[in-house]
């Protein structure tokens, strides 16, 4: 069964604790109901999230994160079919950004603009392999 892998990038608009829970606890609820599975890295100037799951469904929680004002600067880096699910055992996996995620100076440089997709997904099959661990 071919799934959708999505990957976008956004900006936190108040990002503190109490936001990142609210959306954690909305991803990991509606993903539950949906089938979709993926990954959240964050941190105070950057979400970068993974979404897998069927394509309608996935394509739906793509719109509801559009709507939401709790993102901002919202920009899709990867949309792909894909056989298999990194994370298919985590409803959203929570990571905060590691050092060996771009830094806050590469973001402003345009990081996200000069990144392949490859190099995008190479994060979080990074972060599916730290899992393992």
């Amino acid at each position: 069964m071919s799934h959708l892998r999505l990957i976008y990038a956004s900006r936190p608009f108040g990002f503190d604790p109490g936001t990142l829970n609210g959306v954690l606890l909305d991803s990991r609820r509606c993903n539950l109901r949906d089938d979709i599975t993926g990954a959240l890295i964050t941190r105070a100037d950057l979400f970068l999230q993974l979404l897998e799951g069927p394509p309608d469904k996935v394509n739906a929680a793509y719109d509801r994160i559009r709507r939401d004002d709790r993102h901002i600067e919202i920009r899709e880096l990867v949309r792909r079919d894909a056989d298999t699910r990194l994370f298919a055992g985590w409803a959203m996996r929570d990571d905060p950004a590691r050092s060996w995620l771009w830094s806050r100076e590469e973001l402003a440089a345009g990081a996200l603009d000069t990144a392949s997709e490859s190099e995008v997904e190479a994060v979080f099959v990074r972060v599916w392999r730290e899992a393992l661990n």
